[in-house]
């Protein structure tokens, strides 16, 4: 078991002060890229199942934001593209809404350096309303690509946001939810992702061994 904690969710950057449309803030929530920088090398180590660990943790901290939400994104028309790359990496993250009716769905993909792709789409299926906030479910879908073929991974699930309303002080923003895991190396496995930032990732590998990853999406201190 390993246990990572690195400061990937920054609602300030996401939520820029220049404001930000809602496909821009996609885009920006999933500048967390360098969750998928060992992949490749984990697979020419034929270390699939931690490969499949690293993937679905991209998956989580790409689905979530939690921090303060300073305001509400600009809707986009539909058929708006934006793509812009992570700092961090150079990796070009583009996305785009494909439509507002039913339902909100956004696609998305990462064009890594090194040549291998993630990507995915998320449908916002409503809002629900509880004591913990305004909740937006979204079922989401990712597939991640190595480049040259040698690798590939699918997950499915459901991804939620919650906004928790600032009856003193700025609303908050964060995310909770479930994926299932697998690969074309034989591996499967499961990703818990909790409310207090905590992602959770169980990996059964061909042989049976069983792998878990843990990582905290810390969120970054905000300017005012």
């Amino acid at each position: 078991m390993t246990t990572e904690s690195l400061p990937l969710s920054n609602t300030r950057y996401e939520l820029p002060p220049g404001g930000i449309t809602l496909v821009g803030y996609v885009v920006r929530r999933m500048h967390k890229t360098v969750l998928l920088a060992p992949i490749p090398a984990l697979v020419q180590s034929g270390q699939t199942a931690e490969a499949l660990a690293q993937v679905a943790l991209y998956a989580a901290g790409a689905s979530a934001s939690f921090g303060p939400a300073f305001y509400q994104p600009e809707f986009n028309p539909v058929g708006d593209v934006i793509a812009e790359p992570d700092p961090a990496t150079g990796a070009v993250v583009t996305a785009k809404l494909e439509s507002r009716s039913p339902h909100y769905r956004i696609s998305y993909s990462v064009e890594m350096p090194d040549g291998s792709q993630f990507s995915g789409s998320e449908e916002i299926t409503g809002t629900t309303v509880s004591l913990r906030g305004l909740g937006m479910p979204a079922p989401s879908l990712f597939k991640y690509n190595a480049a040259g073929g040698r690798y590939a991974a699918r997950l499915a699930g459901l991804i939620t946001s919650e906004l928790i309303p600032g009856f003193i002080g700025r609303s908050r923003i964060r995310a909770h939810g479930a994926l299932t895991l697998q690969d074309d190396a034989g591996n499967t496995g499961e990703l818990e992702l909790a409310r207090n930032g905590q992602a959770r990732v169980s990996v059964t590998g061909r042989d049976g061994n069983v792998i878990t990853r843990h990582m905290s999406f810390i969120v970054a201190p905000a300017s005012k």
